[in-house]
């Protein structure tokens, strides 16, 4: 998706696409896993050899292919991935970052297009996909990127057996029908309707605001923190006294608060790892996810 969206998503027609299926456990998963089955034979009493215990180790490993993971969200969500022990394979068109960080060398960065890219040289292997996918445009444009893309890519996870896709999509604002006919917002619901087809019971669907944190464009850092950070706290010390106006028509656009990048990335991260985290996901529950593995 973009790295903030100055328009906001569509609202979803009511369906069962729309009805958040979240059940987290108590504890992250980004260690190995590693269950062990044990056997021993109790020795002689007047024997003084040890017994013998049988371990069988069963290690899974996690394997997350960021779509889009040089913009604003995929590099946070690559980052988030790599603090937590995840390979991370990042799939854009403009490839490796030109900023040098240490994080940016436990990367594979692939060059390439959604719509033209070998997948073999990307999802083998892959336990999860994660796309951040999306822009704008004309209306043919913000169809092509925001819809039929993120399409491409559950279908191609879904053939080649990936147990996971999580998509950044946005928040469901409350805007009047003519400005949700837009290329942008049906084009997200669209590629939300395709995960939750596909993976009715793993894929994930993250709908976020504003996302705020400071953004690389073109060797400048844009502090959009400046922005999303304070309006976000304030939102939430009036929270109170502003939820009566949340029912007025396109009050999401000033009343929805911001969420910050690296929420957003250990949400999905969170995802990656918790089979039993799977749905669609408002701004509160992004952050409840982010808070159950944040370090």
């Amino acid at each position: 998706m973009a790295s903030f969206s100055s328009f906001p998503a569509i609202r979803a027609p009511p369906s069962s696409l729309t009805t958040p299926s979240f059940r987290s456990r108590p504890t992250s998963h980004f260690q190995n896993r590693i269950g062990f089955r044990c056997s021993y034979a109790e020795a002689p009493v007047r024997d003084t050899k040890s017994a013998t215990i049988d371990v069988v180790a069963d290690v899974r490993t996690e394997k997350v292919v960021v779509l889009g993971g040089s913009g604003f969200v995929g590099l946070a969500t690559s980052k988030a991935a790599v603090s937590k022990g995840i390979e991370v394979i990042s799939l854009s068109r403009s490839g490796r970052p030109t900023y040098p960080s240490s994080w940016v060398d436990q990367v594979n960065w692939v060059a390439g297009d959604v719509f033209y890219v070998n997948w073999d040289e990307v999802l083998v292997g892959a336990t999860a996909v994660v796309s951040t996918l999306g822009g704008f445009g004309n209306e043919e444009q913000m169809q092509r990127i925001n819809g039929e893309a993120n399409v491409v890519a559950v279908n191609a996870a879904k053939d080649y057996g990936i147990p996971k896709f999580i998509l950044i999509s946005v928040h469901d604002y409350n805007l009047p029908s003519f400005l949700l006919s837009s290329g942008y917002f049906t084009g997200k619901r669209k590629a939300e309707a395709e995960v939750l087809s596909k993976y009715p019971n793993s894929g994930v669907v993250l709908r976020p605001g504003f996302i705020y944190g400071k953004r690389r464009v073109d060797g400048f850092e844009i502090p959009l923190d400046l922005i999303g950070q304070p309006v976000e706290r304030i939102l939430r010390a009036t929270e109170s006294f502003i939820k009566p106006l949340s029912s007025l028509p396109a009050s999401d656009l000033l009343l929805a608060p911001p969420v910050s990048v690296d929420d957003v990335a250990l949400a999905a991260i969170n995802a990656v790892s918790d089979d039993d985290f799977f749905g669609i996901f408002t701004i509160e529950q992004i952050k409840e996810a982010a808070e159950k593995v944040r370090v």
